[in-house]
């Protein structure tokens, strides 16, 4: 509740950080080096959108800049974008100790943020990366091998845009023989923006 009414208090994407930076009803926030809140352009038609951050991400502050985010920067360049063109955050905005994957009650704690931040952003199309991602926004049950590819439906709040699912680039790390279901994906994302 404290999350759902603080979030709605935020009039920009700067209001938004602000209120993360002192909000205290999330634990994951006292073992966290630092706030991870977003990277790329405020006003991109394309949002990414990962699970939480990881390591290099906790010590640089920005989501996406490990391994992973170097082969997010490669699949965003393949179809044409960079972090001048798109925007990037994650469900969480801490890391969880140990990289662990975050409880249920952890991500519907932060749901409200981003759900916020998805709206004042305001993107034509957004991209979940990973099962975890997907599950969260696009409320779909099922894994990622069975949801990436597909169009769904997301209303921000003020208005209904794409949303598509696709592999997180840690799974594509360690397992290379998805990336050409990715490209797939990457392809799809390009044409719908070329259409946009």
């Amino acid at each position: 509740m404290a999350a759902r009414e603080a979030a709605r208090r935020a009039a920009s994407l700067d209001d938004l950080r602000a209120l993360l930076t002192k909000f205290e009803g999330c634990a994951l926030r006292t073992t966290a080096k630092q706030l991870v809140f977003a990277d790329g352009n405020p006003q991109a038609h394309v949002m990414f959108v990962g699970e939480a951050p990881g390591r290099d991400e906790d010590i640089a502050g920005l989501p996406f800049v490990g391994r992973s985010g170097k082969l997010l920067d490669l699949m965003m360049a393949a179809i044409g974008l960079d972090r001048t063109s798109a925007y990037i955050a994650n469900v969480i905005p801490w890391r969880p100790p140990g990289n662990r994957t975050p409880t249920p009650q952890e991500t519907q704690i932060c749901l409200p943020f981003t759900l916020r931040q998805i709206e004042l952003v305001n993107p034509d199309i957004l991209v979940c990366l990973g099962g975890p991602s997907s599950q969260t926004l696009l409320g779909v049950k099922e894994g990622i091998k069975r949801t990436r590819g597909r169009w769904f439906t997301f209303h921000t709040g003020t208005r209904e845009i794409k949303a598509i699912a696709t592999f997180h680039p840690a799974y594509l790390l360690r397992s290379p023989l998805e990336k050409r279901f990715a490209w797939r994906d990457l392809l799809a994302i390009r044409k719908a923006l070329d259409a946009s």
